[in-house]
């Protein structure tokens, strides 16, 4: 198999374990796996992670911005098709996993065709609300490219019920989706025993940018001031909202008690879940989001929206805490309510924590992905 992707762990950024993780379990399984990194011109060259395993980085031309992004899978595949023909030669290629339609899908497409190989496709969360990200002619031209790979792809991998909802909703007949959830590496995200605080931290972990929802956090921990003067919260992650963010946390007297980490590296993300008592996120558009199956993993209650693909995981009441989603004066109050419950109840907290990790362990762990995975490119090669 050779896989496809712009998602990936490097020194510099080491998001993109959802893909590398499985890899290794793969290979346990017995499938010989390569993989080729895909990087645009005009982003800052990446080196990989120690760690991870063994890819290669391949740099194509591409226009930057949304407009680019519908033409950018015709310009990956005329950088990749020498190397993949000589991997090819070198090693017979069977398979193509491409992560993401554009640009990987389109190049996957048009490479599987030429070494008569069988093409997969995986939709991540924010590939799945692409239109929300992508808006006008770009986006419209976005959507007929998704189309089209899908369409042609031996199968469809969708993180949730939730992404193949929306996939489906913009490729009605399409026949071939399947659900493969991502897994976790529960020796890395693991409970550890801390004492109980009564003022306990609140971690977030997310991208800052306004669909992950950060502003609905600092207003409800603004609202829990009064009650819980030595609460804090940190936030892990980069983006264009942290200016805003932080001007926001001033404006509402929080900024003392608001720490913005930027980008950690995945053990220090292990370690502050271990070091804290309960995970929010209050994301708008999430396909599944790996940072909540990391934080249940790591044995803390977890809140989400209800309508994102983490209700498939998260049941509410028994493992976590799903809000519904409410106007922007609401919102703010509806999770500082749930913050109070469980601030001020450590057996409830302890509680889901506990059936949390039980639901990781049961069905998302890596070794539940890698088999998913094994069984739906067994398929493709009947």
């Amino acid at each position: 198999m050779l896989t496809l992707t712009p998602f990936y762990p490097s020194r510099e950024d080491e998001r993109g374990g959802f893909v590398s993780d499985p890899l290794g379990e793969l290979k346990e399984l017995g499938m010989r796996c390569s993989v080729v990194v895909v990087r645009p011109w005009y982003q800052a060259r990446a080196r990989m992670s120690e760690g991870t395993p063994f890819a290669t980085l391949v740099r194509y031309p591409a226009w930057p911005g949304n407009m680019g992004l519908a033409s950018a899978g015709r310009m990956l595949y005329w950088r990749l098709r020498s190397l993949v023909q000589r991997l090819h030669r070198a090693s017979p290629i069977h398979l193509l996993h491409a992560h993401a339609a554009l640009p990987c899908g389109e190049a996957a497409r048009r490479l599987g065709r030429e070494l008569g190989a069988a093409v997969v496709v995986t939709v991540h969360g924010l590939d799945a609300y692409l239109t929300e990200q992508v808006r006008g002619v770009a986006g419209q031209q976005c959507a007929i490219g998704c189309r089209r790979v899908y369409q042609d792809a031996k199968r469809v991998i969708c993180i949730s019920e939730e992404v193949r909802r929306r996939v489906l909703a913009g490729s009605p007949s399409l026949r071939s989706t399947e659900l493969v959830y991502n897994g976790v590496d529960t020796a890395v995200f693991a409970p550890t025993q801390h004492s109980v605080n009564r003022d306990p931290m609140v971690a977030s972990v997310g991208s800052l940018i306004p669909i992950k929802g950060h502003d609905v956090t600092l207003r409800a921990m603004a609202e829990l001031s009064g009650d819980f003067p030595r609460l804090r919260v940190r936030v892990v992650g980069e983006g264009v909202e942290h200016r805003r963010l932080q001007a926001l946390a001033r404006e509402l007297g929080i900024a003392d008690r608001v720490d913005f980490l930027g980008r950690r590296t995945r053990q220090e993300v292990a370690e502050l879940l271990q070091s804290s008592a309960i995970f929010v996120l209050p994301s708008r558009f999430e396909g599944l989001g790996v940072a909540y199956l990391e934080a249940m993993a790591s044995g803390l209650p977890t809140i989400a929206y209800r309508g994102q693909g983490i209700q498939e995981v998260i049941r509410h009441g028994e493992n976590g805490i799903l809000v519904a989603e409410q106007g922007a004066e609401a919102a703010p109050r509806a999770w500082a309510a749930v913050l109070r419950t469980l601030l001020k109840n450590d057996e409830m907290r302890q509680a889901l924590g506990a059936a949390a990790r039980h639901t990781v362990e049961e069905g998302y762990t890596l070794r539940h992905q890698a088999q998913a995975l094994l069984r739906v490119y067994e398929e493709c090669l009947l």
